[in-house]
């Protein structure tokens, strides 16, 4: 499919998106981003910006370029997600993906999603993957009775509908919900962190539990690089991912 077998290995991946910092800055754990991708290189991908991606694509990473940006000072448009790239640019930068994100009910959604569209048409004749980071929480969103997804279900269809190839977007809070997120669409979905301020065992635990719904995997940034040991928390998520492994026997075999 497109060069994305590398990316998401028997359609499952693990991969860390390190783009905070064009957003927010400080943040811990992104103070020394070479030192960071080296420890976590092992991940199916990284995703970061593109100035990133040509700086630390010699390390050996596979790196998706992330094409959307705003930052925290942008006022009322904070959450429209500006692009900032191309996909030609962004492989000839050393990127083997490229990220778009798209915050659903945000008064910009209609042109983040054209934006979207503007990059999976150009990715379709480029043979590039495209990652939709696709978020149901802006302010005019409006959840349909009986969704018990909270949009999430949506979120996934519209990457799929736009021509993603893969989906980034939340845990729903229990596996009969996010299955209904996984079954809505055929392409892998990947799951954000969970709620900040998770120990390790509990965000493993969501991970395991999404797995058990049919998910693709993790897009998780905070709780990995601004984890004490990130390239032991890399470890853990791939065992569970792509062994099956259970949260402690991951836990244990990786060191954490």
């Amino acid at each position: 499919m497109r060069g994305i077998d590398s990316l998401l290995p028997g359609g499952k991946g693990v991969w860390i998106p390190i783009d905070h910092g064009v957003s927010d800055y400080p943040v811990d754990g992104l103070e020394n981003l070479e030192k960071l991708i080296k420890d976590i290189a092992h991940a199916d991908a990284i995703v970061a910006q593109k100035g990133v991606v040509s700086k630390y694509a010699q390390i050996g990473a596979n790196m998706v370029a992330h094409l959307s940006v705003s930052t925290r000072h942008a006022g009322n448009r904070s959450s429209d997600k500006i692009l900032v790239g191309s996909v030609e640019e962004s492989m000839s930068r050393g990127a083997k993906g490229v990220s778009v994100q798209v915050n659903m009910g945000s008064p910009d959604e209609p042109e983040m999603i054209e934006r979207l569209g503007s990059i999976t048409q150009d990715s379709h004749y480029l043979n590039c993957p495209v990652l939709g980071m696709i978020y149901p929480r802006g302010e005019n969103l409006q959840i349909m009775e009986g969704d018990d997804t909270q949009g999430a279900a949506h979120a996934a269809r519209l990457a799929f509908e736009m021509g993603c190839d893969v989906v980034k977007t939340k845990w729903t809070g229990s596996i009969e919900s996010f299955r209904k997120v996984t079954s809505a669409v055929p392409i892998p979905v990947l799951i954000a962190g969970g709620p900040a301020g998770s120990s390790t065992e509990e965000v493993l635990t969501i991970v395991h539990k999404a797995m058990q719904a049919g998910g693709g995997g993790v897009c998780m940034g905070r709780h990995v690089f601004s984890h004490q040991s990130p390239g032991k928390m890399v470890t853990a998520l791939k065992m569970i991912i792509h062994q099956g492994a259970d949260v402690k026997t991951a836990m244990s075999d990786s060191g954490l």
